[in-house]
């Protein structure tokens, strides 16, 4: 599977998932761009929420939230200009099918939420771009995860669309607690669905996107803030902070190293040590000449 120009047969795709750790500051949001590329990821992503358009008038208080977390159209647009000029991916998961008619010409791939992995109108949009997807599997179970797949495929089939579909492990819980954080479930997708797997990391810590990599995800997304005690806004305490995301991206580059290539080969130091190690015939007594 690609993403731009990154293949993830070749690579891990690493994503800071800044989400609205921002809290409607664009200077912050910006800032965070910086900083998470360098840090050393592949992409940054956000979220595009226009809250109106998600949320009941009866929900006042979330929606006055969301609404002070808002970020505009045209900031976004920026946004995507500032992690081209920082050298990373810009990433936004749409909330609404007429945001991800916005998105499309801005970013490489579209990330679906957790809550939406059966929304089939934003599917639908989403599918109709083109670009490839990357479906968080949170709240679902392999039954629903496979109707999704089969709608997206079928609107790609449709439309003579040759594209790819990653399903990335999530647990919506923030934090998600150590006994249900389940990295099995990443070989299970990857081998029940034949697609490419990553992780949509809510644990604490850096441990949880390290050992998702042994478990074969190629996508491994974190959430990332400026300061894990920024605000009383939940996402701070679950994000990494700069220094955290610097060590995740060295740990999982340092894991692939370890990991290698599917296979089984002699390794070239094995190769300098083989004749000298493997045993040989020898005589356990004189034997005449030519015998």
């Amino acid at each position: 599977m690609r993403i731009g120009e990154h293949d993830l047969d070749r690579r891990v795709f690493v994503i800071a998932e800044i989400g609205n750790n921002h809290e409607g500051s664009y200077a912050l949001a910006e800032e965070l761009v910086g900083l998470a590329a360098s840090a050393g990821v592949d992409a940054v992503k956000f979220q595009t929420i226009v809250p109106e358009r998600l949320v009941s008038n009866d929900q006042q208080d979330r929606l006055r939230q969301l609404r002070r977390f808002e970020l505009t159209y045209g900031e976004f647009e920026k946004l995507h200009a500032v992690s081209r000029r920082e050298g990373v991916h810009f990433l936004s998961t749409p909330f609404d099918v007429e945001s991800a008619a916005f998105l499309t010409p801005l970013v490489p791939a579209f990330k679906i939420a957790s809550s939406d992995n059966t929304f089939k109108p934003l599917l639908a949009v989403v599918a109709e771009a083109g670009k490839p997807i990357l479906l968080s599997t949170g709240l679902a179970d392999s039954p629903q995860i496979a109707d999704s797949k089969r709608f997206i495929e079928a609107i790609w089939m449709r439309l003579g669309t040759q594209q790819e579909l990653a399903l990335l492990h999530c647990v919506t819980s923030y934090p998600t607690a150590s006994s249900e954080t389940g990295l099995l479930a990443i070989r299970y997708l990857k081998d029940t669905f034949a697609t490419t797997v990553g992780y949509s990391d809510h644990t604490l810590g850096i441990q949880a996107g390290v050992l998702a990599v042994a478990a074969g995800a190629r996508i491994v997304e974190k959430h990332f803030t400026i300061d894990k005690h920024h605000s009383a806004f939940r996402d701070h305490q679950l994000s990494a902070d700069p220094q955290e995301m610097k060590e995740l991206v060295g740990r999982i580059r340092g894991a692939e190293e370890m990991l290698g290539q599917y296979g089984k080969e002699i390794q070239p130091s094995e190769r300098a040590v083989v004749r000298a190690l493997r045993r040989s015939i020898v005589a356990s007594r004189d034997l005449r000449r030519g015998h």
